[in-house]
């Protein structure tokens, strides 16, 4: 009888997986990174699909690529041009091989009319975002920066910030990650 093929993990499963090989249980991961652990649990149980920067900020410490975390997702994006990670938007890696760096870059497509699931989110680092088709809104803080085709926004992504699609169609940007 031909043997069924072993489902993928998901993206939390492996993220638990990783983190335990290092014997951390989640209490200290979360101290490591600097998130409550009931968010942790929530990404590990695939409750919760984490944002780009906290997959980095996860990654980090772990000491492995985010391409690593995202290996399963990466055979589905050969058959699919993108892989969705939140209910608003999609992203696709354009420095699959950055390990041990710390700059990303990401094509990001966002859903027309719709914002990201999260009221605001933060990481360690820097953001630069292009905007290559549509129009965005992006909330840094307390100020707005609406952003059309062949605009650019550069932020400390230390600070509070949220992005939404004013489009009526897909907005596609270039996001590019920098954490120290």
């Amino acid at each position: 009888m031909p043997r069924k093929p072993a489902k993928a993990q998901s993206l939390g499963e492996r993220i638990r997986k990783m983190r335990e090989s290092q014997n951390l249980d989640l209490s200290q991961f979360a101290q490591r990174i600097g998130f409550d652990p009931e968010y942790l649990k929530e990404i590990e149980e695939g409750k919760v699909s984490p944002p780009v920067g906290t997959l980095i900020q996860i990654s980090r410490a772990l000491a492995v690529d985010s391409s690593t975390l995202l290996a399963e997702e990466k055979k589905e994006q050969r058959r699919q041009s993108h892989r969705k990670r939140t209910k608003a938007y999609s992203y696709q890696s354009l420095t699959p091989d950055a390990e041990d760096k710390h700059l990303w870059a990401y094509l990001v497509t966002l859903d027309p009319k719709k914002e990201h699931e999260m009221v605001a989110y933060q990481h360690e680092g820097e953001e630069f975002v292009y905007v290559l088709d549509g129009r965005v809104q992006i909330e840094v803080e307390d100020e707005v920066h609406e952003l059309k085709k062949g605009a650019s926004l550069h932020f400390n992504s230390g600070n509070r910030h949220n992005l939404k699609n004013l489009s009526t169609k897909h907005s596609k940007l270039i996001v590019i990650v920098y954490t120290p």
